[in-house]
């Protein structure tokens, strides 16, 4: 029979699970069982943790392909580098593979836990599936292992689980463990210390939990911080368990207090660090609005108010932490400005709340929320002024803002109006007109993030009070401030970065 009308074999990647031989599926026993050609990755020295898992299934007469990486955590003087030459690999393991294929063969690819998952098979599969009749076995993962290991649940309710290599940069790390409810970082090995510092740095370190080799000869858990690095094998992984029914507030010896800012409107806006913080927390206190931003877990205490509470809140917060528990003080854009940071900080400045500890966290201001929507009206300098005149004289406000005004700088004024409050921004108009031409931009940016987001650029002559509620922020530029009507009809409002030498401010 010629070569062309052989047909051609099956490909068939294999998951084996995480080491014990009796953890393999009925399905993977037949695939090795059944194929022509077992195939397995494998380091330089030859040997095969894969091969080890499956041998009793391996059967006298079958054809071996052992495709040996040429390298692993060595430098290499390859052109491409380190990734050049596993690529040249991956490409040469794959045209071996080919061969045995095209010739008729069934060929049974091996793989520790699951072939789709950090795997060397997946590397074959991208490079042959598409041209010959495949089947992927899945496999217990290493994360699935750990997890029975430990009998701690990775995930419960509606938690979400994250899976992080622990070959990315620390911060990154960091930000990533800060940001997850349960997490099992992969890879440790000479990463062991960097992944132990960014739990640390996360505040997750005392959660953390070490498995090594699970349902291995020579397996090993424990907490993580007890771990001597020196001793860190590369099939090892550090687990954050499920945060539900954790350790009780009660058992701990100090709580702390974390003012976290949720952006203009909440989740797409928060950064991983406020996530976190909001995710580890034992009580949410808060505004009843921003509070409704954060998602509800079972565990946690939620502690609405009115938006007219502030020092209650705070001195409500830091006697919880007093108590050890773990308090995020929830605050809508960034807490530090015209929010929550500093009535939290008032009350922890008495002698009573001394050794409480509080971190404020930031998050995206409604003025840099409002900007970017609009295009880069902050593009150079500017001021932020609040409107409300509930906590200091419309004089006072009256004045900074002709202040502001006369040095030509941007205003960013939040507060503009509410409902019983609705007289300032026609006030605010006459005043600017003063110094600033007709034709000035200001952006009237509502709700941005939000459900009902509307964001336009009017001339300062035409700003009108009745459409400013307490949802609005208003940017009004300087005499370099440009508006600009692009070819999608779309107006973007700019601030050059540069100013000119001699500008005064123009009369209207």
């Amino acid at each position: 029979m010629s070569e062309s009308l052989v047909e051609k074999g099956k490909l068939y990647g294999v998951g084996l699970g995480p080491g014990d031989p009796e953890l393999m599926t009925v399905a993977a026993v037949r695939a090795i069982a059944g194929a022509d050609v077992i195939a397995y990755h494998c380091a330089r020295h030859g040997r095969s943790i894969a091969r080890s898992i499956a041998a009793e299934h391996i059967r006298e007469g079958q054809i071996e392909e052992r495709l040996m990486y040429p390298l692993t955590v060595e430098t290499t003087d390859h052109p491409g580098g380190y990734r050049g030459a596993l690529d040249d690999f991956y490409a040469e393991a794959a045209a071996t593979l080919a061969a045995h294929l095209d010739a008729g063969r069934t060929v049974a690819v091996l793989a520790e836990g699951d072939p789709l998952f950090y795997g060397s098979y997946q590397h074959m599969h991208k490079r042959l599936a598409d041209r010959y009749d495949t089947t992927v076995i899945p496999g217990v993962t290493s994360v699935s292992a750990a997890a029975a290991r430990l009998g701690e649940p990775l995930c419960e309710d509606t938690e979400t689980l994250t899976i992080i290599p622990g070959t990315l940069p620390g911060d990154e790390l960091a930000a990533r463990i800060a940001a997850a409810d349960s997490a099992v970082v992969m890879k440790l090995g000479r990463t062991f210390t960097k992944v132990r510092g960014a739990m640390e740095n996360a505040g997750r370190l005392d959660d953390a939990r070490y498995v090594e080799r699970a349902f291995m000869a020579g397996e090993r858990t424990g907490r993580l911080a007890d771990i001597d690095p020196g001793s860190v094998p590369y099939f090892s992984v550090a687990v954050l368990p499920s945060r539900i029914d954790a350790t009780p507030a009660e058992g701990r010896e100090r709580g702390e207090v974390v003012v976290v800012g949720t952006g203009p409107a909440g989740a797409p806006w928060l950064t991983p660090e406020s996530r976190g913080a909001l995710a580890n927390a034992d009580d949410l206190v808060g505004y009843t609005t921003y509070l409704d931003r954060v998602p509800v877990r079972p565990g946690q205490r939620r502690h609405g108010s009115d938006n007219k509470v502030e020092s209650e809140r705070a001195e409500f917060a830091l006697d919880l932490a007093r108590r050890g528990r773990r308090v995020a003080v929830v605050s809508g854009g960034d807490p530090g400005v015209f929010a929550m940071a500093t009535a939290v900080l008032e009350v922890a400045s008495q002698e009573a709340y001394a050794d409480v500890p509080v971190r404020v966290l930031p998050g995206v201001t409604a003025a840099n929320a409002a900007a970017a929507k609009a295009g880069a009206p902050l593009g150079h300098d500017y001021a932020t002024i609040s409107l409300s005149d509930r906590l200091k004289p419309w004089e006072v406000i009256a004045e900074r803002l002709r202040a502001a005004a006369a040095a030509d700088l941007v205003l960013a004024l939040y507060n503009p109006g509410s409902r019983s409050r609705n007289w300032q921004v026609g006030k605010v108009r006459e005043l600017l007109l003063e110094v600033r031409l007709p034709d000035t931009p200001v952006v009237l940016a509502r709700d941005v993030g939000g459900p009902e987001e509307s964001v336009r650029t009017v001339r300062l002559a035409d700003l009108d009070p009745a459409v400013v509620d307490m949802r609005t922020l208003l940017i009004v530029g300087s005499s370099q401030t440009r508006a600009v009507v692009r070819g999608d009809g779309s107006t973007v409002a700019w601030t050059p970065r540069r100013y000119p030498e001699a500008v005064a401010p123009e009369r209207a």
